[in-house]
Order: C-alpha cells, then structure tokens, then sequence
C-alpha cells in the first residue's frame, strides 16, 4: 500500500506539488494540473521539465488524472478529442513508468441531452474503443465514481465494465462522490469492489443541497470504514488524496492564498496516513 494525491491541490508548480509529498514522506504523486494545463496537454518542453524534476526528486507517478471523457466533455463532443489525449497519455506514461490513468464516462449534454438508452450506448461504445488503444498502449483506464453514465449508478459501474469487458478497464472509487450525486459511499463501495484497483480519498457533507467538504474521516464518505474493510482484504495499491478544501478545481472555486492550499492539503495526508494507521492496529 502507498500515498499519493491529485498533487496541484498543493500548488499549481510542480517544484510545490513535490516539495509537499516529499514533506509528507511520499514518494508518490497523482499528476493533473501543471500551471493549470493538464499533463497530456503540456508542450513537449514543459513536459520535459515536470518529467525531470519529479525523476530528479526520486519520486513515482501513480496515476494521470486525465480529462479523458470527464465533466467537460459531453456525450456530444467529438470523440477524437479523447482518443488524442489518450494517445498522447500513453507515450508519457510510459517516460514515468505509470501504470492508470483516471477517466470518467462522458456526462449527459445538459443543452443537447440525449435520452437515456442512447447516452448508454454511445458511452459504453466510446469506452470500448479507449478501452482498445489503453490494451494496446499496455495502461490500464481507471473509470472514477464521478461525472459520466458510469458514475449515476454502482450497477452502471458494473455494466460498463461488463459490456466493455477489457482488462485495460478498472475503478478508481471515489469515497466522496457518492455523497454528491446521493449516494451511499459504502454501498457504491461494495458493489465494484472486485473491480478496484485504485482509490481517491476525499470525503464531504451534502447539505441543503450544497457540498461541504472536510477533512477525511469527518463527512458521509465512509472513509474509516471503506480504508479499514480495504486493509483487512490484502488491498495493496494506492490511497490518492483529492482534499477538495481550500480549492475545487471543477467549480473554479479558487484558495484564499498559496500557504492556505498547501498547508490543508498537507494537513489532509498526515490524517489519511493516521486513519490508516489505526486501521492497521
């Protein structure tokens, strides 16, 4: 078992997303925004940079948190732009030796939406073929519990993983989604657990209609209870921290200041790691 975390929840430059996991004594990082640009869009040259420092530092990437088929990109955009990026995905995940890559399953189109039997199969098609071109590339798609026809259900979840049908297809379980979309995190939990092979630590407070979100451990998100039962079965992979608490990356909502982003997203793994700690007693 190892840390890691969606690291620009540290800082937007490299140089702090690795000072912060190496002060937590990580050897990990979760990479998704450099700067703001996501790493399979970086420029060949400022990929080189970020490739180099994170080697220099000795440090693992555990997984690219991709844009793939998430909450920007509708059932209705162009699939070609998700086939590119994975493409593209692959050759630098092979640099770092990086084995997932987060995706979701394309959200309805909220101006253009389509009725539920079509989105089903236009997204079950779309990941059929990134499921192909990630077997072929030797990665392996890990659909996260988020934004997407995937994510509405955990029997969705199932579905799509059975209808794809590709060993290059696995979860990432979010321990905080199921709050936000209205479901129950343990329940979700248990219904893909054969298929997990990741997990995002993030936990939340839906109230009045509103996430608030917390220090792990403190919301609705099952974190205990999913990180002790995860333990007790043999998991050995990854626990990835997406704090969420002084910057939400999907909503804009944007840190009081740098210290304030770096200090709650450092003060949120030390709690994972005594979470997990007590869970190992």
């Amino acid at each position: 078992m190892f840390f890691s975390g969606i690291s620009d929840e540290a800082g937007q430059a490299i140089d702090t997303q690795i000072k912060a996991h190496q002060e937590l004594g990580w050897n990990h990082l979760e990479l998704r925004l450099v700067d703001g640009v996501n790493l399979t869009q970086l420029p060949d040259e400022k990929f080189e940079e970020v490739f180099a420092k994170v080697t220099d530092a000795g440090m693992k990437v555990s997984c690219f948190a991709s844009a793939i088929a998430n909450w920007a990109r509708p059932i209705t955009c162009d699939p070609k732009i998700d086939i590119d990026d994975l493409r593209r995905a692959i050759v630098r995940m092979h640099r770092f030796g990086t084995r997932f890559i987060r995706v979701m399953s394309y959200p309805n189109d909220p101006n253009h939406p389509l009725d539920e039997d079509e989105w089903r199969r236009e997204a079950i098609s779309r990941m059929k073929t990134l499921a192909r071109i990630a077997e072929d590339g030797g990665i392996v798609l890990v659909h996260e519990n988020c934004s997407g026809w995937g994510g509405l259900s955990a029997e969705n979840s199932n579905i799509l993983l059975g209808e794809v049908n590709s060993p290059a297809l696995k979860v990432v379980f979010d321990t905080g989604n199921p709050v936000t979309y209205g479901q129950d995190a343990w329940d979700y939990y248990q219904k893909v657990y054969d298929s997990i092979v990741y997990v995002h630590i993030k936990d939340v407070k839906r109230i009045n209609g509103e996430d608030h979100y917390c220090f792990c451990g403190e919301g609705d998100g099952c974190v205990r209870r999913i990180v002790g039962d995860l333990l007790a079965k043999g998991y050995d992979g990854g626990f990835s921290i997406e704090p969420h608490l002084a910057a939400v990356i999907h909503t804009g909502q944007q840190a009081e200041s740098a210290e304030q982003l770096y200090s709650s997203y450092t003060e949120y793994g030390r709690r994972l790691m005594k979470i997990v700690e007590e869970a190992r007693q």
